[in-house]
Parts: C-alpha cells; sequence; structure tokens
C-alpha cells in the first residue's frame, strides 16, 4: 500500500494525437456534437479532455523579444461576463483581480470588467497561468510556447529559447524560485537564464543534458507538478506519475499498478498528498495510498477552511463540483462529498479573497450563488440551474 519504484506493466495506449489536432481547432464546438461519436462515457470524457488541451527571476529575466502592448477593447457581454469559451488556468493576484489562461487569450477581472491582456501580442489559446513571487506572470499556451508578462510588456518563450515543447500545460514555481513548465512530452524548468529539460519516454522520465526540443506535439504531456514539504516533485502526467528527488525520477504506483493520466495533484495544509484523475481521487498519507472516490477528478482546489472541493464526472453532460469538508478528510473512514453544483466540466477551482468560489468549464468562469453557476454579472447559466439536476 506505498509508492513503488519499479515493476513493469503494460502501457496504456490510446491514440488520439492525429484526432487531437483536428479538435483542437474545432474546441468547444465540436464537443456538443461528441456524444454521438462514443458511447462509453468514460472514454468520452478522456476524448473531450484531450482535445482541449492539460533565483530572482524577475531581475534576471532576458527583455529580448519585448512586446508592449495596450490592452485590447472588448466587446459588452465579454467585459461583462468574461470569455465565452474553455478556461484551463484560473489564479487571483495579490490585488484581488482574477486572471483567466482561456482560448481566447487572457483575460484581467478587476471586479468590474474583463480586459483582454493578450490580444495584441498573440492569438494564441491560453492553457496555463501563474503570478511568480516578484508580481510577474506567465502565460502558457497551445502550441505559442509561454509569454512573461511583467506589466508593462510581455516576451514569448518557446522551443527557440530552449523551451523544450511549445505546448504548455502548465506551470509552477519552486521553493527555490526556479520556473517549471508542463509541456508536451515532459518538463522545462527555468532558472532566469536558461531552460532545463526533462523528458518523457514511454514509461520513464529523465532529465536530458542534449539540447534536445521538440517543435511539434509529443505524447504524455505534464498535466500538474508540485514540490512537496520534503522537497520532492509530483509530476502527473497523462502517462505515468513521477517523483523527482533532484536526482531521478521514480514511477508512483498503488499495489503494483502505476498511477495514470492524473490531471492533478496538490499538498494540503496538513502534508497530505491528493491525487485526481483517471483513476479517480486518491489520498497519500503516512506512506500510504487511499482511494477517496472512484469518480474521474480532473480538478481540486483546498480552501482557507481546509475544505477540499473537486471537479469530477464520468461522462461530460453530467459533472459535479463537489466539497469535502475539512473535518471529514481526517476521519478514519472515506469522506463523502457534497454536491455544491453541476454543469458540464469543471477545469479549474478558485477561493476568492472575499470567499466567492470561482470555477471554469467550457462556457467561462462562473461565481457559487446557491446551487447554480453564475456569471460575473449575475445571470445563471442555464445548463446548471438546480431544478435540472437530482441532487441527493
Amino acid at each position: 500500500m506505498s509508492i513503488v519504484f519499479k515493476g513493469d506493466f503494460t502501457l496504456f495506449t490510446f491514440h488520439f494525437t492525429s484526432f487531437y489536432a483536428l479538435l483542437g481547432y474545432l474546441g468547444h464546438r465540436f464537443a456538443s456534437t461528441i456524444n454521438n461519436l462514443m458511447v462509453n462515457y468514460k472514454l468520452l470524457y478522456t476524448l473531450v479532455l484531450a482535445t482541449t488541451i492539460n533565483t530572482s527571476i524577475s531581475a534576471q529575466v532576458n527583455t529580448k523579444n519585448v512586446q508592449n502592448v495596450a490592452f485590447v477593447k472588448t466587446d459588452d457581454t465579454t467585459a461583462r461576463r468574461g470569455p465565452i469559451t474553455i478556461v484551463r488556468g484560473m489564479i487571483q493576484d495579490g490585488k484581488g483581480n482574477i486572471w483567466i489562461a482561456s482560448f481566447r487569450g487572457v483575460f484581467k477581472y478587476d471586479g468590474k470588467a474583463f480586459v483582454n491582456v493578450s490580444g495584441k501580442v498573440s492569438s494564441a489559446r491560453f492553457f496555463s497561468i501563474l503570478e511568480d513571487r516578484h508580481g510577474n506572470f506567465w502565460f502558457g499556451s497551445i502550441g505559442s510556447g509561454v509569454y512573461y508578462y511583467d506589466g508593462k510588456s510581455f516576451r514569448n518563450f518557446t522551443v527557440k529559447d530552449g523551451l523544450l515543447n511549445n505546448g504548455v500545460t502548465c506551470i509552477y514555481e519552486d521553493k527555490a524560485g526556479n520556473i517549471w513548465f508542463g509541456v508536451s512530452g515532459g518538463a522545462s524548468r527555468y532558472d532566469g537564464k536558461s531552460f532545463r529539460n526533462y523528458i518523457i519516454e514511454g514509461n520513464t522520465m529523465n532529465e536530458d543534458r542534449t539540447g534536445k526540443v521538440y517543435p511539434d506535439r509529443r505524447p504524455y504531456e505534464v498535466n500538474a507538478i508540485i514540490e512537496d514539504a520534503a522537497g520532492w516533485f509530483w509530476l502527473a502526467t497523462r502517462g505515468n506519475t513521477f517523483i523527482y528527488d533532484g536526482q531521478q525520477f521514480n514511477v508512483v504506483s498503488q499495489s503494483g499498478k502505476p498511477f495514470k493520466n492524473v490531471r492533478s495533484v496538490i499538498e494540503d495544509r496538513k502534508g497530505r498528498i491528493w491525487l485526481g484523475g483517471n483513476d479517480g481521487l486518491w489520498r497519500y498519507e503516512d506512506g500510504k495510498f487511499t482511494n477517496v472516490s472512484t469518480m474521474f477528478t480532473d480538478c481540486m482546489y483546498e480552501d482557507r477552511e481546509g475544505n477540499l472541493w473537486t471537479g469530477s464526472g464520468n461522462d461530460v453532460a453530467h459533472w459535479t463540483l463537489s466539497r469535502y469538508r475539512a473535518k471529514s478528510l481526517s476521519d478514519a473512514k472515506i469522506p463523502s462529498p457534497k454536491a455544491m453544483a453541476k454543469v458540464k466540466i469543471v477545469f479549474n477551482i478558485l477561493e476568492g479573497q472575499d470567499g466567492t468560489v470561482w470555477f471554469s468549464t467550457f462556457k467561462g468562469i462562473h461565481q457559487l450563488k446557491g446551487r447554480n453557476a453564475v456569471y460575473a454579472d449575475g445571470d445563471v447559466v442555464k445548463e446548471s440551474l438546480s431544478k435540472n439536476w437530482p441532487f441527493k
């Protein structure tokens, strides 16, 4: 019942590469008709998510290739509600502004209106976002690399600068101030001057010292990266999940079975590690894994009271934003969550400084009001109306 670092296993193969390329352009418009293509709901969910893709830096970042830009004026609906499209990244900065990485660009919400920050810099679909310890922002895109933003100007990093791949699915800052990028085919670590790359090859992951980069999409992008209290890095990928101790990568497994297609990893305030993905929701504590839910779990968030929020579901049409009470997470028995809202897929969850719970879906970002999903302007997302869902 502990982490196993050795042992062979059968590699799960699922050939969506060419299909991904097609669906990537069609985006969420194709999602509404995809139910007609598949019968198996769990397989359907995996397919849809595959299409939506997963030191002092401020002083050291080279400012070559910088673009100074003005914000793009948005139409009235977008200004009030934000972009009505896929939103995969969402944070709140130290000043209380909410930043979102969407398939229509990067937007900033000051509590009054949404403004397109990236529109005059790039037409890329954005997927991930980070505010570093110096107040600078990093925006990861699908196919156009990562954009560094200091509040005034942008710099674009791509494979030409040493980034392993231009599809950036997650961004993380470690305790030393290095910025990690989960990308298609592995990960890149940036120390403010250069990149160190780590490549997934089949069942393994290793540091590359030859300067390889991959302009084209690779299998097994990295979905999430964290550094735990012990200084070990957990990297969740569409293939195996790995732990990196600074020297080598080891596969994380339970009873000889590797954790595959893990979408999110967090460490809570009690030092417990949570994995969410294809095999459901798992808790790692005192050297043991415990399965908390078998439902596909795409995202997790611990709020200020220690409650655990999850976005999970076994098919596209029926998805649940759930909350596990902090007290129940410490009980010996498996905790049961409370369904807070039902929508079509939850990609990201955030608790605002004022206590408001935000979450993102195929249709932008929403607030939780009662058991409904509500746009920032107060209008209810029709698909989330409580009367349409059999809450237990």
